[in-house]
């Protein structure tokens, strides 16, 4: 079992709020550069949706299930059709998006007993939660020419990472960093 981490992030390490749904004075750094700019399979997922399940906190299967269940193409096709895990203390439902499904119990715990691979998608307390504990093997970061100056960082402390590769996505950089 593996998991990865996949993150919009800006030059300063700011992964809170790119779409600006948050609310936060530094939000939606990442529409700034046009819807094109987040569309489609940017991580290069791909048949790893197939197979794997997603990992979601509440926040962001929330906005998710109001995003995708209505879009049809290659990708969102993938994504909707996707294995879904839910972390939340207060769903009670998740039927909203199809293949979603309530974790429970203890997150670490779940994790570790989980038999597929879990890829991660913004949910920032889940990703630094796995990375505290050395859960994560893979960081695949979309990191927009933006400074927010203020914001949740994905990395706590210091981490020490492998790249593996990089790519330029639109005006974005696509990393992938490996951990083990």
């Amino acid at each position: 079992m593996s998991v990865i981490v996949v993150e919009f992030l800006t030059l300063d390490g700011v992964v809170e709020d790119p779409d600006g749904a948050g609310g936060t004075a530094a939000g939606g750094w990442a529409f700034r550069h046009g819807p094109e700019a987040v569309a489609g399979d940017k991580f290069r997922l791909g048949t790893l949706l197939d197979t794997e399940t997603l990992l979601l906190g509440r926040t962001t299967w929330e906005l998710f299930a109001k995003l995708w269940p209505g879009r049809t193409g290659e990708f969102p096709d993938r994504l909707n059709a996707a294995r879904k895990l839910v972390a939340s203390r207060t769903l009670e439902d998740v039927s909203a998006w199809q293949n979603s499904s309530l974790l429970h119990g203890d997150l670490i715990d779940e994790v570790e007993r989980h038999e597929r691979d879990l890829i991660v998608i913004g949910s920032i307390g889940i990703a630094q939660a796995l990375g505290r504990r050395g859960l994560v093997d893979e960081y695949r970061l979309l990191v927009f020419p933006s400074v927010a100056g203020e914001g949740r960082r994905l990395f706590e402390v210091p981490a020490d990472l492998r790249l593996v590769s990089t790519t330029q996505v639109g005006p974005a950089i696509l990393s992938t960093y490996r951990t083990h």
